[in-house]
């Protein structure tokens, strides 16, 4: 029978809806049965595409005799990490707090209050290498709960007073100048893998946000080092099996320093990210590469990722049926030389077998390799290739498809909104742009209210319960920022404005200027979550400042600009520092010392020849954050175009930046030059 979870909305919860185990979602609801039963509370936290979360609940809330356990003595609860940020956010760091790590599924106890006293990730069925099995943990909570019911309480409030203690130092919140941002590079170039590209060692992460920075930093000093990582970092990570050499789009991570084994899933975050950082690099450089990378993620993120409602689903799970009936990470996208021979026969399958790096002994589990697109001597025929490719990628779309989760997170569809609509208009793909249009009017129609106010989440046309974090407000605002650079259509600035006043007003710091993650008006927890540093995806407090700062740019709006500097005070602390975890940070911080400049392109409508190409070599400047309006001299779509006339009746160039203008020009070239950084 069903269990609460069967009216949820969130792929992840419906799938632990007919466990044996009687979970509650999160609710003053689980919390008020547990004081009235006068027991702890399991809370359990995860995502859909999360490996570990699959496993765990296959052994242990699937087990009857371990949820009878659990029913019997705890009140459980079950969060999906990608609708509840903040709860994630909370737990997460008194798990980190208290272990030095954490990870999902997160295993925390609670009392009625919320309040922590015992932590864990993942706990295996029976005891494994020094970690307890998850029955003795459940029965050692249960006991410590009957039989030491003081000490308990008193460890969580001590917890929770630890947290409290925790707030952000601010500094001295004045903005970051030229010596951080150096400080900052030189830290980058310590940690740097010169032989393999990226940061640090094992597992690799793609380093989206600092490679902006770095593309950024490339643009405004020239610095040839900041540019060399980036381009090699993106290179290393397009030839590695994280990349889907057939198929197109990023995997979350390499397992191994090479990025040669990924973890299989696939997020829409990273690939919007990511989509977006190649189109930049072949902006910088023009590489071939960069450019396929770019239009293959796109691609990729819309042929895959796309919902019947137009927007963008949040996940391709790791795991798949490996055609036996067991469910197995890589499944998907791993090849034997064997399985190649059969697809191709026995002179084409080595020809595969040596373009992408497929072994005898294989680079994966059992034999199986990672694709992969090593450097070789020699020329290969580009003909023969790509009917290579597509033959292995029409086998591969015979086997069981992973998993997909279905739900639409309003900040990730942001993230996609920029990539693609900056990656359509770079290479001419209108469809792409399209794709980009059509996800921001699902958000604009099903996730903001009357009052702009965001909704988290929604699945199948229907919005979820859960408001929207900052990370949510900024990465929207800056996905409507782009749509407005690139369309010409003014109702997308206007739609950010509504979004960043609410940045202003309900997650703002009045007196400080820093910000937090949830709403002064949200759901009250242990501690308000406020984190400045970037992980997978731009924190809430850096992606607001750069969308602040676009904002100010693009109307005059002073109060946006100083809340952009105030924003971006924290990377004047923790840029020289821990460059790698606030990159989005840094990369704001460059658009501001730059400007931003203001470009405003006049002349007769978008497909008048000399609009379009002034309009497309404004969106190609390198010139950091720039941003661009363009209309009629007489429109009032956008406040850049005010006062702006043709200029001997041709369409006219005007860049500006610090209260300061050039002349206004119609050559393409002079533009050019005026905004390359």
């Amino acid at each position: 029978m069903p269990n609460r979870l069967a009216h949820e909305t969130s792929p992840y919860l419906l799938q632990h809806a007919d466990n044996p185990v009687d979970w509650w979602p999160w609710s003053a609801e689980a919390f008020e049965e547990a004081r009235k039963r006068n027991v702890p509370v399991l809370l359990s936290i995860g995502y859909s595409s999360c490996h570990w979360c699959h496993v765990m609940a296959h052994e242990s809330f699937e087990d009857q005799e371990t949820a009878e356990y659990l029913n019997a003595h705890f009140v459980s609860v079950k969060v999906d990490r990608e609708e509840r940020p903040d709860v994630d956010a909370v737990y997460m760091e008194a798990v980190q707090a208290a272990t030095g790590q954490g990870g999902w599924p997160m295993t925390v106890f609670l009392t009625a209050d919320a309040e922590p006293f015992y932590f864990g990730t993942y706990f295996p069925p029976a005891p494994r290498q020094g970690m307890p099995s998850f029955r003795q943990v459940l029965q050692g909570v249960h006991q410590a709960w009957d039989d030491r019911r003081d000490e308990v309480t008193e460890v969580a409030g001590k917890i929770v007073r630890d947290l409290a203690g925790r707030e952000i130092s601010y500094g001295d919140a004045r903005t970051p100048g030229e010596e951080e941002l150096a400080q900052a590079l030189l830290g980058l170039t310590r940690e740097y893998d010169p032989q393999r590209g990226g940061f640090g060692g094992a597992p690799k992460f793609p380093p989206s946000m600092v490679l902006e920075f770095l593309l950024r930093h490339h643009a405004r000093t020239g610095a040839e080092g900041a540019l060399q990582m980036a381009q090699d970092t993106c290179e290393r990570m397009a030839r590695g099996g994280m990349y889907d050499q057939l198929g197109g789009g990023f995997a979350r991570y390499s397992v191994d320093r090479d990025w040669v084994v990924p973890h299989f899933e696939k997020m829409l975050y990273d690939n919007a990210l990511l989509c977006r950082v190649y189109a930049h690099l072949w902006r910088a450089t023009g590489s071939e590469l960069a450019r396929r990378v770019a239009l293959e993620t796109a691609d990729f993120m819309v042929r895959e990722l796309r919902t019947n409602e137009g927007g963008f689903a949040s996940a391709l799970d790791a795991d798949s049926d490996d055609g036996t009936g067991r469910h197995v990470e890589g499944a998907y996208y791993v090849w034997t030389p064997e399985q190649l021979r059969e697809v191709l026969g026995e002179q084409d399958a080595e020809l595969a077998a040596e373009h992408f790096g497929v072994t005898e002994e294989g680079t994966f589990e059992e034999g199986a390799s990672v694709l992969q697109l090593p450097v070789r001597e020699g020329v290969f025929d580009a003909e023969k290739l790509a009917s290579v490719s597509e033959r292995l990628l029409a086998k591969r779309s015979e086997r069981p498809a992973p998993g997909r989760d279905d739900k639409i997170v309003a900040a990730w569809n942001g993230l996609a909104i920029a990539a693609l609509a900056e990656t359509g208009a770079y290479f001419d793909r209108p469809d792409l742009v399209e794709a980009a249009v059509a996800a921001a009017d699902l958000l604009v129609r099903l996730h903001l209210d009357e009052q702009a106010r965001l909704t988290r989440t929604s699945k199948d046309g229907h919005a979820g319960a859960n408001a929207g974090v900052l990370e949510d407000y900024a990465d929207v605002a800056e996905g409507f920022l782009a749509l407005a650079s690139v369309t010409g259509e003014g109702v997308w600035l206007e739609f950010a404005g509504f979004l960043l006043d609410h940045v202003l007003v309900r997650f703002t710091d009045p007196e400080s200027g820093s910000l937090y993650d949830t709403a002064a008006d949200a759901e009250r927890l242990i501690r308000r979550p406020q984190d400045p540093t970037d992980n997978a995806a731009p924190s809430g407090w850096t992606a607001a400042a750069n969308a602040l700062l676009s904002y100010a740019a693009h109307t005059g709006s002073a109060p946006h600009r100083a809340a952009a500097e105030k924003a971006l005070g924290v990377v004047k602390a923790l840029g020289p520092r821990v460059p790698r975890f606030i990159g989005w940070g840094l990369a704001a911080a460059e658009a501001m010392l730059d400007g931003p400049r203001e470009v405003a392109i006049v002349g007769p409508a978008l497909d008048h020849e000399g609009t379009r190409t002034l309009h497309r070599t404004a969106l190609l400047g390198t010139a950091p954050g720039a941003v661009v309006a363009v209309g009629a001299p007489e429109s009032d779509e956008f406040p850049l175009l005010a006062d702006r006339p043709l200029v001997g009746g041709e369409p006219a160039a005007y860049v500006c930046r610090n209260f300061t203008c050039d002349a206004p020009t119609t050559r393409p070239d002079r533009l050019r030059t005026v905004l390359s950084g």
